[in-house]
């Protein structure tokens, strides 16, 4: 059974969420704010953390870079409706998805089982992908750019798979946020480009003259071979 961190100070919220997401399969444990979420994933065990950005004290932004500081621990987060810029703050510091309140558990649901399928253990016996510099290893889940390790999230590393995988071919934006957010998504959409903005700095990529992963205005994204 997997094991799901809801950090929220709303405590009817975080209630129904237990309630709806354990009759799904899934175990949930709440944290009522942000020092005690981190307490809670320090102990291990968790499988995915569901982040509201808005807490007194500690806010999730801050929560997020605790987070990610110490582990690659999947992360779904809870934004206000029609706040950009905590998403694509949170989008830079490494969350794996968001979702705006007040929102369809259904939706949630959708969210947390396509992030988890991302972060899933790679099929046994796949090949290492490599180009331009850049090798990707399934199993291992690892990535190295000129030899050098490089710490991805979850869904940064399924981006770079799908660009590898296709090395010298363009993938179509659309194609990329399925990935990203693990269904179709309106193209207007600008959390993938920040995902891979974010994933072209961890590569050592310059922004104003990218090499390792190429815009193609209008289209999409593409690895050149070499």
């Amino acid at each position: 059974m997997q094991r799901l961190l809801v950090i929220d100070d709303d405590p009817k919220l975080g209630g129904l969420l237990r309630e709806y997401l354990g009759a799904r399969g899934y175990q949930v444990e709440l944290a009522g704010d942000g020092p005690r979420g981190l307490e809670r994933h320090a102990q291990g065990d968790v499988d995915l953390v569901i982040l509201d950005v808005m807490m007194p004290g500690m806010d999730g932004l801050e929560v997020l870079r605790q987070l990610r500081a110490a582990a690659r621990t999947p992360v779904v987060m809870l934004t206000a409706r029609g706040d950009d810029v905590d998403r694509i703050i949170g989008l830079e510091l490494g969350a794996d998805d968001y979702l705006p309140k007040p929102f369809n558990p259904r939706e949630l649901l959708a969210r947390i089982s396509a992030v988890l399928r991302r972060g899933a253990p790679a099929p046994a016996q796949v090949q290492p992908l490599s180009a331009n510099g850049i090798r990707l290893d399934p199993e291992r889940r690892e990535v190295e750019v000129d030899g050098q390790p490089v710490d991805l999230t979850t869904t940064e590393f399924e981006l770079l798979r799908a660009l590898l995988a296709a090395a010298g071919r363009i993938i179509p934006r659309e194609r990329l946020m399925e990935l990203a957010r693990g269904q179709e998504w309106a193209a207007f959409d600008r959390s993938v480009d920040v995902h891979i903005s974010h994933l072209r700095r961890k590569l050592g990529d310059d922004p104003k003259a990218p090499r390792r992963i190429k815009t193609i205005r209008g289209v999409g994204y593409l690895v050149p071979r070499a």
